[in-house]
């Protein structure tokens, strides 16, 4: 919604502007202008780009879309980490192993759906949980090790970003080339009218003006975009990881999951009462 009413604005400013100050709309119209811009720009990105295409169509959802994760995800989790550290403290560790060998089976899982869909997280939380069932003790080798794991999610997920950034970078220069191409093809029709050379200048620096606005008031938008929501998304495994380090460190369930909504940003996180509240009511599980 954001980002429509942030295109429009960029779209009514400047179309407004060079109206008011007596401007054409016709001249502005120079689709091969454009298709040297876009069509070298596209081209430029795919081939420096090629094992983050997949990607693509899923990276722009996230810009239309927002972050993934909302404030009751994260409740949610809250729930699930709370499930298994009580399961896993009242019985032990080795009583989570029926449940993450086959979670999508799990009677544990099974109250939280949302988190079951969410096959990333749920591999995520169960393969550290496998680790303790197999006697993992260390909780600071095990942190060392789910930061390594973060961090090259983290990698994957700039290397998105950073992709887009880099076609917004390219795009004025591009600009350039559509615009010296332009004044290339002027200079071979020198002998016609005023008016005639007028307008083919007027076209070429129109691909200056498209690569600029092309860049700053759109596809940057999207790269930066795409990066806040990338950075938002990443503190969901950073919330399993806090909970999980307090749990191998001896803290009791509550206190567990306590420090792992305090690594939640202010607007995700729910309060102390409310999460007090939800796992009052969560049911039972053997």
């Amino acid at each position: 919604m954001f980002a429509i009413i942030g295109y429009i604005l960029v779209i009514g400013s400047v179309i407004g502007g060079y109206l008011g100050v007596g401007g054409h709309l016709n001249v502005l119209w120079q689709p091969f202008e454009f298709v040297i811009i876009l069509g070298a720009g596209l081209g430029a990105f795919t081939a420096g780009n090629a094992s983050l295409m997949k990607r693509m169509g899923g990276a722009f959802a996230t810009f239309f879309k927002g972050p993934k994760y909302k404030p009751e995800d994260y409740m949610e989790l809250l729930g699930v980490l709370y499930a298994v550290f009580k399961l896993a403290k009242s019985k032990g560790d080795l009583a989570l192993e029926a449940h993450i060998e086959t979670p999508e089976e799990s009677s544990l899982f099974q109250n939280f759906p949302t988190f079951c869909q969410d096959h990333h997280a749920m591999e995520f939380l169960c393969d550290y949980l496998r680790m303790l069932t197999l006697g993992t003790s260390n909780a600071h080798e095990v942190a060392e090790i789910i930061d390594t794991e973060l961090e090259l999610h983290h990698d994957e997920d700039h290397a998105v970003s950073a992709a887009m950034q880099g076609l917004a970078d390219a795009l004025p220069a591009l600009g350039i080339v559509a615009a010296v191409l332009g004044v290339i093809h002027t200079m071979g029709s020198i002998t016609e009218p005023p008016e005639v050379l007028g307008h083919l200048i007027g076209g070429a620096l129109v691909g200056t003006f498209f690569g600029i606005l092309a860049s700053y008031g759109f596809v940057a938008p999207i790269a930066q975009s795409i990066g806040q929501s990338f950075e938002s998304d990443s503190h969901y495994l950073s919330c399993v990881k806090a909970g999980i380090i307090a749990h191998m460190q001896g803290y009791a369930p509550q206190v567990s999951i306590e420090f792992a909504r305090k690594t939640l940003a202010g607007k995700m996180r729910p309060t102390f009462i409310q999460v007090e509240e939800m796992i009052g009511e969560l049911p039972t599980t053997s």
